[in-house]
């Protein structure tokens, strides 16, 4: 046994000796665990869970975000960041909750009417140095700052204030060389047709309210119906829908319109035998200009727009494309004018047939459905944009006005009414809506431009739809006036009156101005205040001729 043990042993002695004869010995470090990630476990946004998205949030939120395990202090500051949609960053206050596990963040002052993302990486580590396992994504959009923007005033001296400011796009910002409204307020030289009817009528409301003395309004009508006689291209009497405010040479608006725009052309007719009512005196100036404008308006061919004597007007016309658009002038929508027009003309007339089997569609205009417990006697499902009620009856006064289809004054305050419930309603949810903050119309969105109503509704509110329904809403329309003005004025209100529109869930803000738009805010204002613009039109001899010939009832009539 003894010779056994000391063989064992020369072998170990052997291997030991082989493995310092050139050989490395490898040796054998310690592994040290990875720290376990950790997960997000909840959120709470002043107390509430409500998924990833948080819309009319105070300036000074609590958010609370819990994880499964307590959170490393010292990696919050550069893992969890709030930051606005222009990217700039929010500061906050960091405390914790929970045995550390929930971090609660409160930010030093958010700014009104704001997106902001709050992010938190996978940069952020619990206290054994473990990494959260997947990044979070918060939305939050903060409230209307709900105090006044500007000093309140009365009322009358905020309807002054608004027709004055916005008369200002339409007297400051008229084309220079032919006075006509450019068609918004990045247009250089396009001038719009029917904007310019508008932009008229709204001279003639400043005037009277001595916003420009009657000498320089008289002045600058001159301007502007000597480049429609002498000037402005014409197709059978009618005008386009734009031109080049310089040269009085059509641009087109699409790729066949590059002729005559019938509607439009009816627009300016409108505000053109209100001018001529207004400008009534017996000196020669205003002698002439009345004359001139008899001119113009008596070398439209409105029956020639029949297209071959049919019981219908056709919208456009041009020399390149002739008839290729052939789009009929239906109802129920913006163009009870046209046909007024079309009515009344003492040159080309057209009979009461092409109104009937034309605009009225022998009776299919009628809708006669309720909505909002609200019954709408014409036109299409809760009454579409709010121009529709507004647009023709800038002129046309509404109140007392029967035909065979409908009481126009029942139809406009229905069509507003609705528009207003619906708002109120809010069924889509947006942020916003309410009865201080209403109006459905066409307007510019962000990155275009819709027809908005409540079966289109995209969340964009457009001032001119709930202030130009003054005379058919006056209470509801007056306090949307007062939130548009008094809370979102700094956002609202600019250099020529209100900006063309506003998504608060969006949170985006026009900068523009449109003529279609600014137009009615002053005439609609104003016929709500005197009655003005309606008095005048209605008082045109050919009006009344042509408004009874179409079988329409009034008292102005």
């Amino acid at each position: 046994m003894k010779d056994i043990r000391n063989f064992g042993g020369m072998v170990v002695l052997a291997v030991l000796m082989s493995c310092g004869k050139g050989k490395t010995v490898i040796p054998v470090t310690p592994v040290t665990p990875t720290p376990a990630s950790f997960s997000f476990n909840a959120l709470k946004v002043n107390g509430v869970f409500n998924g990833y998205n948080y819309t009319n949030i105070n300036s000074k939120p609590v958010i609370k975000i819990s994880f499964s395990a307590p959170v490393d202090h010292s990696s919050v500051t550069m893992s969890v960041n709030i930051r606005s949609k222009d990217g700039a960053a929010a500061a906050y206050a960091a405390s914790y909750e929970n045995s550390d596990s929930t971090v609660v963040l409160t930010p030093s002052g958010l700014q009104p009417i704001t997106q902001y993302s709050l992010s938190v990486s996978t940069g952020l580590q619990s206290k054994a140095k473990g990494s959260l396992q997947s990044e979070i994504d918060v939305q939050l959009t903060t409230a209307i700052d709900s105090t006044n923007k500007f000093p309140v005033i009365t009322d009358d001296q905020l309807l002054d204030l608004v027709e004055k400011q916005t008369l200002k796009y339409f007297w400051e910002f008229g084309h220079p060389t032919s006075g006509l409204a450019r068609e918004r307020n990045t247009s250089g030289d396009v001038v719009t047709t029917g904007g310019s009817g508008f932009g008229i009528m709204a001279i003639v409301a400043g005037v009277s309210r001595n916003f420009v003395s009657r000498a320089d309004g008289l002045a600058r009508m001159q301007k502007i119906v000597s480049f429609l006689k002498n000037t402005a291209q014409t197709f059978h009497g009618a005008y386009p829908h734009w031109m080049n405010g310089a040269t009085g040479a059509v641009v087109p608006f699409s790729a066949q319109d590059d002729g005559a725009d019938l509607v439009e052309t009816s627009y300016l007719m409108q505000g053109l035998l209100t001018a001529r009512q207004y400008f009534n005196g017996a000196g020669t100036d205003e002698s002439n200009l009345r004359a001139d404008i008899n001119t113009i308006w008596n070398k439209v061919e409105w029956d020639w727009f029949r297209q071959g004597n049919q019981d219908a007007l056709y919208w456009h016309w041009s020399p390149n494309n002739g008839w290729a658009i052939n789009m009929k002038i239906n109802g129920w929508d913006e163009a009870l004018i046209t046909y007024v027009m079309a009515a009344s003309s003492t040159t080309h007339a057209i009979p009461k047939s092409v109104y009937d089997n034309g605009w009225a569609l022998n009776g299919s205009i009628k809708n006669g459905a309720s909505y909002f417990g609200i019954t709408l006697p014409l036109g299409p499902a809760q009454g579409g944009p709010l121009f529709f009620s507004q647009y023709s009856f800038m002129g046309i006064n509404p109140n007392g006005l029967t035909d065979a289809y409908a009481s126009y004054d029942v139809q406009n305050k229905a069509h507003a009414t609705i528009n207003y419930n619906y708002c109120v309603t809010n069924p889509k949810g947006y942020s916003g809506y309410s009865a201080d903050c209403w109006g459905l119309t066409a307007s510019d969105i962000k990155g275009g431009y819709t027809a908005s109503s409540p079966t289109n509704d995209v969340g964009v509110i457009a001032p001119t739809a709930a202030i130009a329904s003054l005379p058919y809403t006056p209470a509801q329309s007056m306090k949307a006036l007062k939130f548009f003005y008094y809370k979102l004025g700094d956002k609202t209100w600019g250099q020529y009156g209100f900006y063309d529109a506003f998504n608060l869930t969006d949170v985006w803000f026009a900068d523009s101005y449109l003529a279609i738009d600014q137009g009615p805010i002053i005439v609609m204002t104003e016929n709500y205040r005197s009655g003005l613009l309606w008095n005048l039109f209605m008082s045109c001899p050919e009006v009344k001729t042509g408004m009874k010939g179409l079988g329409f009832t009034s008292p102005k009539l």
